[in-house]
């Protein structure tokens, strides 16, 4: 991977709050919802969202400018050099203990000395992204997807998942160096919005719109969940703004048990095209019953 420092477009010495304006403008810029089908533009959005990571977090930050992790984050590979058997350390070696197949084998990634003192190492983590709906990311489930080679695995979707989070499956990234373990996969998820629910970490919001004489009057009135439709009651004497909740129809809370509330939020409409009787009415009756609302 290129130099994180370099992918963003910012100095070494670059402060934290320059770091993220660099990476905030690109990735407006590059998102891969305002580029469909672009698979440039969607690897370069990776580039930006990896090199952030790594110099968001001072402490991997620095480690970074130390050198003891690679551009990906990953640990450096450490190098082991054998010691020499004789006074000159024989064909290859040199006296203190290094042997030039260890340092060809740095050089041309590792072929020299296979299987005698080669370099191990950890594959890389690689990333891949998913798009699920919003009941699947409050219910859980199981996606196939498809990650390097054309392999497939069916992944599990955990109940309460939130956009953006990972899922991590163990051992299934590049292959490790010189027998080394594998990296991991990590699934970033991205939850496609509900067209009525918006999410409040495990509660859920909504607006309901309420007929004039359903807030003047009262009413029970049928309300959508996740579960399927309830009915609610609506107080008499309800307005725009208010809010009532609908106890345990939320999104399960993850490592606790239970889930959270759903809350609507009432929104009194008006006819489109009041007639007469309405307008006689209301004129009516503000003149006997004026209030101020500003």
């Amino acid at each position: 991977m290129r130099d994180p420092y370099e992918v963003l477009g910012v100095a070494r010495d670059a402060s934290q709050d320059q770091i993220k304006k660099a990476y905030r403008k690109l990735a407006k810029q590059l998102h891969p919802d305002t580029h469909p089908g672009d698979t440039k533009v969607e690897d370069r959005f990776k580039q930006v969202s990896a090199a952030y990571a790594i110099l968001s977090d001072p402490e991997m930050r620095q480690r970074y400018d130390r050198g003891e992790v690679d551009a990906s984050g990953q640990e450096r590979p450490q190098w082991r050099f054998r010691q020499p058997h004789g006074a000159d350390a024989g064909a290859g070696g040199f006296a203190g203990g290094f042997n030039v197949e260890d340092i060809l084998g740095d050089l041309f990634g590792g072929r020299f000395g296979a299987g005698r003192g080669a370099m191990r190492a950890r594959g890389r983590d690689v990333s891949y992204t998913v798009r699920i709906g919003f009941e699947e990311s409050a219910r859980g489930g199981k996606r196939r997807v498809t990650l390097g080679g054309g392999r497939s695995l069916d992944v599990a979707i955990p109940e309460g998942i939130e956009d953006g989070q990972s899922i991590r499956l163990k051992g299934q990234g590049e292959p490790g160096i010189g027998g080394g373990p594998a990296g991991d996969a990590l699934i970033r998820v991205q939850v496609e919005p509900h067209p009525v629910f918006t999410r409040d970490g495990s509660n859920l919001r909504m607006e309901l719109p309420v007929t004039l004489a359903e807030a003047v009057v009262g009413a029970k009135v049928e309300v959508p969940t996740l579960d399927g439709p309830v009915t609610m009651t609506v107080p008499a004497g309800s307005n725009t703004g208010d809010t009532l909740r609908l106890r345990g129809k939320g999104i399960r809370r993850r490592g606790a048990s239970g889930r959270g509330d759903q809350y609507v939020r009432l929104k009194v409409v008006l006819p489109r095209k009041p007639d007469d009787e309405l307008g006689t009415f209301v004129r009516d009756w503000a003149q006997r019953h004026p209030y101020k609302v500003r």
